[in-house]
């Protein structure tokens, strides 16, 4: 279904006094496309119905309520994954992300990605480009290409029955924040997972048994010597980062972190001095080659 003509932007000054005398040709239409597209939004909610992706209020697909929560500060959040800790203080590589996994966002993303709701894309494309913006100002860039940004690889299995892959749609926004600060940057799918179960559900350790062998980079791919960035959706224990980034570092690439649109808390009593704050640089993780 075509998408309707979007309304104007409001007006911040006064209004004009309607001038005198019979209306105009110009106004006759002003009018006639206002009530076109009143009629066009209500036949659509007839017969779509829309509702907050977050909450559930009719009518709006992102509410402000829900969108709040992806407003908060891009701050490292690798310190809750379990998966990506190496001790000692240190985790395998950084994560950044806007929002914590629960309330509106859990509900969202889960529509996002299960029920179709590409609807969704812009504001949770917009909140990753900040992650983007923000991340560039960390980043030691050493490679003369571009960075390549790299989506976490979906089945084929998943890919078919969204009929997408939802978290293109973040690295794209990805790409975009790095270039906003300067950064050349490239999307690039250059990792494929070949079968497997479905993660939802299952344990850190089940996770990390799953994934074992089934993340490769693509025959082809030009990886060796370049700077790469890592994107998922959720980042909750690690596991599905951890494959990638072993695959990617096989293949000779330097993996200077991941960004997220959201993580789950960290564990209770978990030590997070050090690792949420913004103005870490990026480093050499332990592992990298070259």
């Amino acid at each position: 279904m075509p998408s309707p003509p979007s309304h104007p932007a409001a007006s911040t000054s006064p209004p004009r006094p309607a001038p005198s005398g019979p209306p105009s040709s110009r106004v006759i239409a002003a009018r006639a496309a206002a009530v076109t597209v009143a009629a066009w939004h209500d036949l659509v909610g007839l017969v779509v119905p829309v509702a907050c992706g977050g909450c559930g209020r009719p009518d709006v697909a992102w509410c402000p309520r829900c969108a709040e929560a992806l407003t908060g500060p891009v701050v490292r959040r690798d310190h809750g994954a379990g998966r990506l800790d190496l001790l000692e203080g240190r985790t395998l590589l950084p994560v950044w992300a806007p929002a914590a996994y629960a309330g509106p966002v859990r509900h969202a993303v889960s529509a996002w990605k299960d029920a179709g709701r590409a609807d969704l894309d812009r504001p949770f494309g917009a909140a990753v480009r900040r992650v983007g913006d923000v991340v560039a100002g960390h980043l030691v860039h050493g490679s003369s290409g571009p960075v390549l940004v790299v989506p976490v690889p979906s089945t084929g299995r998943a890919r078919r029955r969204r009929g997408r892959a939802p978290v293109d749609v973040l690295a794209a926004a990805v790409v975009a924040g790095l270039r906003d600060a300067g950064v050349p940057a490239a999307r690039a799918r250059v990792l494929r997972r070949t079968g497997g179960p479905d993660l939802a559900g299952l344990t850190a350790r089940a996770r990390s048994a799953a994934l074992v062998g089934r993340v490769r980079v693509r025959r082809g791919a030009a990886v060796r010597g370049r700077d790469v960035l890592l994107v998922d959706d959720v980042l909750t224990t690690g596991a599905t980062l951890v494959a990638c980034h072993r695959a990617l570092v096989a293949a000779g690439a330097r993996v200077r972190g991941a960004a997220a649109l959201a993580a789950t808390a960290p564990p209770a009593g978990a030590v997070t001095d050090g690792f949420v704050r913004p103005d870490q640089r990026v480093v050499r993780t332990s592992g990298e080659e070259g």
